[in-house]
């Protein structure tokens, strides 16, 4: 999902974003903002794939819920999603009402 459309979608939600250019970057955000408390990965993102920055960001902080989202829906995409680390795996196009949900039984909102 476009950085414009997850803001737009999530517009009103009361939800702080912050966004990584890359999978390396994603891990440093993680590194340097204790409170964030949920990630939303691609798994497709250049210099460090989803895959790999959740590995990292689970070593650093295992109890963070990381949501996967991808546009490919394999069962092999999904299983690599749930052995890298992720706790749920959305497609794309993301589903605002779908994401919600994912978001309030990972927070247990």
């Amino acid at each position: 999902m476009s950085t414009l459309l997850l803001q737009k979608n999530l517009k009103g939600e009361k939800i702080a974003i912050l966004y990584a250019e890359n999978g390396w970057e994603a891990v440093e955000l993680v590194r340097h903002h204790p409170e964030i408390n949920l990630v939303l990965m691609d798994i497709k993102m250049p210099v460090m794939n989803g895959f790999e920055a959740t590995r990292l960001i689970k070593q650093q902080r295992p109890e963070l819920p990381v949501i996967a989202q991808s546009a490919f829906t394999s069962k092999e995409e999904r299983q690599k999603a749930r052995d890298a680390g992720c706790d749920n795996f959305i497609t794309k196009p993301i589903n605002k009402t779908e994401l919600l949900e994912m978001v309030r039984v990972l927070l247990k909102r």
